[in-house]
């Protein structure tokens, strides 16, 4: 039976007290029993805790009190056993690695979002293969490329990078393939392609999206069409169907 209930979120807010608010996270996680990994930077949060879904529930709802943390909208699945070993709540110098410090979300316009698209959205646009104005769409993996090969959407451009902090050379390489084209980009639960997405309309990318939520949201709302394979996370399951259960992966990666 699985009882365990999974949750990824994250969001770009600004958190100057990154300090204080991992001490007030760090305690009410150990105090509901959870386990996962919440890391925290002045640029936002990044969660990922498994539990019973009581214990979850009550996690969220104490932390939504916070009102920079009120809208978030975690993605769940759920799973036999705990996928974690233990709590860890950390300050980083980002939530997302990508070592490019002039990549900033912008708080000063639309939340500091980069322009997203749904996933019902994203699924039409595959099965014509251009978006709503008649532009061809192509799909761009964001995550490292052990994480591509255990499935990734067909057709998507996947640049063999071996950690996050490759992409913008990769994609300084590569821009100019994009001309005239709808760019989809896409990552595991929709942080990495958010802050991809940040940098190439930074770098002068005119129509790129990051696909909402990600795969996992992707596999949530949808049939999961145009993707073959599983989806790698990094906890103990290693991989996700679909259905977003979990898959008999037994390959060890890296992360």
């Amino acid at each position: 039976m699985n009882s365990i209930l999974n949750i990824s979120v994250y969001k770009f807010v600004p958190l100057p007290d990154a300090d204080a608010v991992r001490e007030v996270l760090l305690a009410r996680a150990n105090d509901l029993q959870l386990k996962g990994t919440i890391l925290l930077a002045h640029e936002g949060i990044n969660m990922f805790l498994a539990g019973p879904a009581e214990a979850v529930h009550g996690f969220m709802a104490q932390t939504k009190a916070d009102p920079r943390f009120a809208d978030l909208a975690p993605k769940e699945s759920w799973s036999a056993t705990q996928p974690f070993k233990k709590m860890l709540v950390k300050v980083k110098r980002e939530i997302i690695r990508m070592d490019y410090p002039t990549i900033q979300p912008d708080f000063s316009r639309n939340d500091g979002r980069a322009p997203a698209v749904a996933a019902a959205t994203v699924r039409r646009w595959l099965d014509s293969g251009v978006d709503d104005e008649g532009r061809p769409v192509v799909t761009l993996d964001t995550r490292n490329a052990f994480e591509v090969d255990h499935g990734t959407f067909d057709g998507a451009i996947d640049w063999r990078i071996t950690k996050f902090s490759e992409f913008p050379a990769a994609l300084n390489a590569h821009k100019n393939a994009f001309e005239g084209k709808t760019v989809v980009s896409f990552c595991t639960g929709g942080i990495r392609c958010e802050k991809a997405a940040i940098l190439m309309r930074e770098v002068g990318v005119e129509r790129v999206y990051q696909l909402e939520g990600g795969i996992l949201k992707y596999f949530e709302e949808t049939d999961g069409a145009h993707y073959h394979g599983d989806c790698f996370v990094f906890d103990e399951r290693r991989t996700l169907g679909a259905d977003l259960s979990q898959t008999t992966a037994t390959e060890e990666a890296s992360s």
